[in-house]
C-alpha cells in the first residue's frame, strides 16, 4: 500500500494536519474551565465546536468533491486559525458565556477535515476514481487494509494530542494547548493543500443529460445507518475525554488526564494494526455488529471503577473495540456511495463522530458537576448501547448494491457500485 505512486506525498503532511483534531475539545475543556471553574460550562463550549463541525463538515466535503480538496482547506485553514485565537482571548478575558458560543461556532465550523481529503486520496489512488488514472484491481483490494491505516494514524494522533494539549495546559499556561492546535492546524493544513498531485479531481457540476447528479451521500440508506452509528462512537470520545479529565482532578492527580485517554486511545490504534493485516472472511456487516457489541460490553463497566490501574485497563480494553467499528464503517462506504460523493460521505461520518462527541460533552459534563466523574462515564455506555440498536434494527440497508445496477434516489447511473 505505502508502495503506491504519491501515497508518501500526502501522507506526512497529511499526519500533521490532523494532529489538532485531537487536542481541540480537550483544549477547550482545560482552558474553559480554568477560567470558569466549571466542568458543565467547559463542556458546553466544546459542545458548540462539536456541532458546528458536524453540521458544516459535510458542506466541506462536498465543495471539496466539486471544487477540489484545495480550494475548500486553504481559507478554511486561515478562518480556523483567527476563530481559535479570538476563542483564546475571550476565555483569558473572562467574557461572558454567550461570547464564547460566538468564537466557539466558527471554530468547530471551520475545523480542516483532513481524515476524510485523505481517505479520499487513497480511494482515488487505490480504486480508481475520476481523474486518479488508477484501475481498481489489486488497488481496491487495498481500500481495506488504508481505512486500518487511517485508523491507526487518526489513534496515534490521540495518543499524543490529549497528552500534549494536557502537558502544555497544565505546565506552560492553560491557553498553550489551543495555541499549538491553532500553530499545527495552520501550517499542516497548508503544507496539506500544496500536495495537488494526489488530490481527487473535482467533478464540477454540469447542466444537460450528460451530467451527473448532485444528490448528497445522506440520500444513500446505508449512510445514514452509519451516520447514527458513528455518534456512539463520538459519545465515546466525548464521554471519556470529560470523564477522565474530571476523575483525574477527583484523586488531586490533573496530569493522570493525559495518560489515561493516551491508553484509552492507544487500544485503538493497536486493534486499528491488527485489523489492518487481518484477511477477513468474516463479511463487513456483521464485522460491524460485532464491533459495536463489543463496544458497548467493555463501556459498561467503566462508571464502577475508581482505581487508576483499573480504568488504565478497561480503557484500554474500550479502545481496542472502537477500531473494528470505525475501520468496518469507513470500508463500506466505498460499497454504499460514488466516488463522486466520496469526500462527502467521509466527512458526515467524521461530522456524525464530532456531533456525538459533542453531545457527550455536554452530557457528561453537568453529570460530573453534579454526581462525579463516575457519572460521567455513563454516557459512553448510553450511546453505544444506542448505536448498536439501530445497527440491528437497520442492518439490512448496509448491504452494498449489486454491481451494475442503477442506483437509486439521486445517485449515479453511470457509476457501478463495488462489492465489499
Amino acid at each position: 500500500m505505502l508502495r503506491t505512486p504519491g501515497a508518501r506525498s500526502f501522507l506526512l503532511p497529511g499526519f500533521a494536519a490532523r494532529q489538532p483534531f485531537a487536542m481541540l475539545t480537550i483544549g477547550i475543556v482545560l482552558l474553559v474551565e480554568h477560567t470558569t471553574g466549571s466542568y458543565g460550562r467547559a463542556g458546553a463550549v466544546a459542545a458548540a465546536t462539536g456541532v458546528s463541525m458536524a453540521l458544516f463538515a459535510p458542506q466541506s466535503g462536498k465543495l471539496a468533491d466539486r471544487f477540489g480538496q484545495r480550494a475548500v482547506l486553504v481559507p478554511g485553514v486561515l478562518l480556523h486559525t483567527a476563530s481559535v485565537a479570538a476563542l483564546i482571548a475571550l476565555a483569558l478575558a473572562g467574557a461572558p458565556l454567550w461570547a464564547l458560543f460566538a468564537a466557539a461556532v466558527p471554530t468547530g465550523a471551520s475545523v480542516p477535515q483532513i481524515g476524510p481529503m485523505v481517505r479520499s486520496r487513497w480511494a482515488a489512488v487505490l480504486g480508481g476514481a475520476p481523474g486518479s488514472g488508477s484501475g481498481a484491481g489489486a488497488g481496491a483490494a487495498l481500500l481495506p487494509t488504508a481505512a486500518a491505516f487511517e485508523s491507526v494514524t487518526d489513534e496515534f494522533t490521540f495518543v499524543i494530542g490529549p497528552v500534549l494539549a494536557t502537558a502544555l495546559a497544565t505546565g506552560v499556561h492553560p491557553a498553550a494547548g489551543l495555541i499549538a492546535e491553532a500553530a499545527l492546524t495552520l501550517v499542516g493544513g497548508l503544507l496539506f493543500a500544496a500536495q495537488r498531485g494526489t488530490q481527487p479531481q473535482p467533478v464540477p457540476h454540469v447542466k444537460g443529460a450528460s451530467a451527473e447528479p448532485r444528490a448528497s451521500a445522506l440520500s444513500v440508506p446505508g449512510v445514514r445507518v452509519l451516520v447514527v452509528a458513528f455518534l456512539g462512537i463520538g459519545s465515546v470520545f466525548g464521554g471519556m475525554q470529560v470523564s477522565l479529565t474530571a476523575f483525574a482532578e477527583e484523586i488531586g492527580n490533573p496530569g493522570a488526564n493525559g495518560l489515561l485517554y493516551g491508553i484509552f486511545a492507544a487500544g485503538n490504534m493497536l486493534a486499528g494494526i491488527v485489523c489492518g493485516t487481518l484477511a477477513w472472511k468474516v463479511g463487513p456487516r456483521r464485522r460491524l455488529l460485532v464491533g459495536y457489541a463489543g463496544l458497548t460490553l467493555a463501556t459498561s463497566g467503566l462508571w464502577a471503577v475508581h482505581s487508576v490501574p483499573l480504568l488504565a485497563g478497561l480503557g484500554l480494553l474500550v479502545g481496542l473495540c472502537i477500531a473494528p467499528a470505525l475501520i468496518t464503517g469507513y470500508t463500506l462506504i466505498d460499497s454504499l456511495v460514488p466516488s463522486s460523493a466520496r469526500t462527502e460521505a467521509f466527512t458526515w461520518l467524521t461530522g456524525a463522530v464530532a456531533l456525538g462527541q459533542a453531545a457527550a460533552v455536554t452530557a457528561a459534563g453537568q453529570l460530573a458537576d453534579a454526581h462525579g466523574a463516575s457519572a460521567g462515564f455513563t454516557v459512553p455506555l448510553a450511546g453505544t448501547a444506542l448505536a448498536l440498536a439501530t445497527l440491528m434494527a437497520l442492518r439490512s440497508r448496509l448491504s452494498p448494491r449489486a454491481p451494475g445496477r442503477v442506483a437509486t434516489r439521486g445517485m449515479s447511473h453511470r457509476v457501478p457500485v463495488a462489492v465489499d
